[in-house]
């Protein structure tokens, strides 16, 4: 299955089809492969990667065959691969961005207040979250600190859709992204720096580990998101064992891939908590992996705010207490159907961050999407984790999910760069159980 990133200022979903015969399949199997069984399946094709921590493979076979690798005895469930969308050596001279700007997103999740500075004491340090996503700019160092890049933990990895072959992992790609969508998740997480003025983040002191699951054009395949997640849980088995880890894929494809769901099943099952985007399709219904219930999925909402004077995502005061009538949903945010899961919302509509249109030209933009929602609140995981190091995926969706600050089906008159004054409505269907901030979760969580 082929995945798309789900920001929508520069990227859409655009679902292909696939005219060559030859498909990729991934195969849940119900045991480890074993000899016999990989010899049995080459009969019908090519394997080109063996997961045997989650006891699956990938291969590249004629699409008539996929009937038959169905029946074998040994075969849980095969699926065609599926589309997922989604240097200069200048360094950032701070730690962190702590005291960076207040922006209205990070007012919006109360983690900033304006002109007060951060409001809750947990900044995400001792946390580790891996951005699965495009990568990094070759110049990321000009937006971020080098401390909280995990270089040595950064991976590529490519191939994957039958016809491009065997996942691979191409050395140092992590930090050659010509995409920008990454570097822009990114910031949300750590906060950013523009051009010498440091602009706070959800987390700034959490460690990233950027993880390149997606190609230069913002797409990819499920079996590659499905290696990146195994990578990710299998260094929180080991290196990582004593430290909490979050992934954030703001990501997504129309179907639920079985390779990919034992991936995010064994990542869980290691300690990891996965947070992910709810999807650019408004009524058409949300995307995968977001969907899947275990992972913790993210609607994006907008501010009434908005556009209200010059300069208003860092010079205006979104009011305190948070209230649900100065937030609305996006449109484009996808409403969940039935057997999909939709667990909150946060900010994804109009949030400024790095994003490059010209290789080597640092350069900033607004960008809408629920791609940018998801590192809201991951960023807000990284801070309950860096409290109470032992919370579970399950615990932090509840907590979250209780702590939000409900918003009901309704419209909301807006502002629009484009269009001026408009109305946005909404159902129930698309806010999960309303807007997640960090101070309530923090307090939720007790301890």
């Amino acid at each position: 299955m082929k995945v798309f990133s789900s920001g929508i200022a520069a990227l859409l979903f655009v679902f292909g089809t696939l005219e060559a015969r030859t498909i990729g399949i991934n195969v849940l199997l119900s045991a480890a492969p074993t000899g016999s069984v990989l010899q049995d399946l080459a009969r019908h094709g090519t394997v080109v990667k063996t997961f045997g921590d989650i006891k699956a493979v990938s291969m590249r076979a004629d699409s008539s065959d996929l009937r038959t690798i169905r029946a074998k005895p040994y075969v849980v469930s095969a699926n065609q691969d599926v589309e997922r969308k989604g240097s200069p050596l200048d360094t950032v001279p701070v730690a962190d961005f702590t005291g960076g700007l207040n922006t209205w997103n990070l007012d919006a999740v109360n983690v900033t207040n304006f002109g007060g500075g951060r409001t809750v004491a947990e900044t995400g340090r001792g946390v580790y979250v891996a951005v699965l996503d495009t990568g990094l700019h070759d110049s990321w160092r000009q937006y971020f600190p080098e401390q909280r890049i995990a270089g040595n933990y950064a991976k590529a990895f490519r191939g994957g859709g039958g016809e491009a072959g065997n996942v691979s992992e191409p050395t140092n790609m992590w930090e050659h992204d010509q995409n920008g969508h990454g570097t822009h998740v990114t910031s949300t997480v750590l906060g950013f720096s523009l051009r010498g003025t440091p602009v706070g983040g959800v987390a700034p002191q959490a460690t990233v580990i950027p993880v390149k699951v997606l190609g230069q054009n913002g797409s990819g395949w499920s079996s590659v998101i499905a290696e990146g997640i195994v990578y990710i849980a299998n260094l929180k088995r080991g290196p990582l064992a004593g430290s909490p880890v979050v992934i954030n894929m703001s990501l997504g494809g129309p179907e639920l891939d079985a390779v990919e769901q034992a991936a995010i099943d064994y990542a869980i099952a290691q300690g990891v908590i996965i947070v992910a985007a709810a999807g650019n399709e408004g009524a058409a219904g949300m995307s995968y992996p977001g969907a899947y219930a275990p992972v913790i999925s993210v609607a994006a909402s907008g501010w009434t705010g908005q556009w209200s004077k010059a300069n208003w995502w860092n010079t205006a005061d979104v009011p305190e207490p948070t209230r649900a009538a100065d937030a609305y949903i996006a449109d484009f945010s996808s409403r969940a159907r039935a057997g999909q899961d939709l667990d909150i919302a946060a900010p994804g509509s109009w949030v400024v961050g790095p994003y490059q249109v010209n290789s080597g030209q640092t350069s900033y933009y607004y960008n809408s999407g629920t791609s940018m929602a998801s590192p809201h609140v991951a960023g807000i995981v990284a801070l309950m984790a860096q409290k109470d190091p032992s919370l579970s995926a399950f615990r932090a969706e509840m907590i979250l999910e209780d702590s939000a600050i409900p918003l009901t089906a309704g419209c909301r008159t807006i502002m629009d760069p484009d269009v001026g004054s408009m109305q946005i409505c909404w159902g129930s269907d698309a806010t999960g159980r309303g807007l997640a901030t960090a101070d309530a979760a923090l307090k939720k969580l007790g301890r």
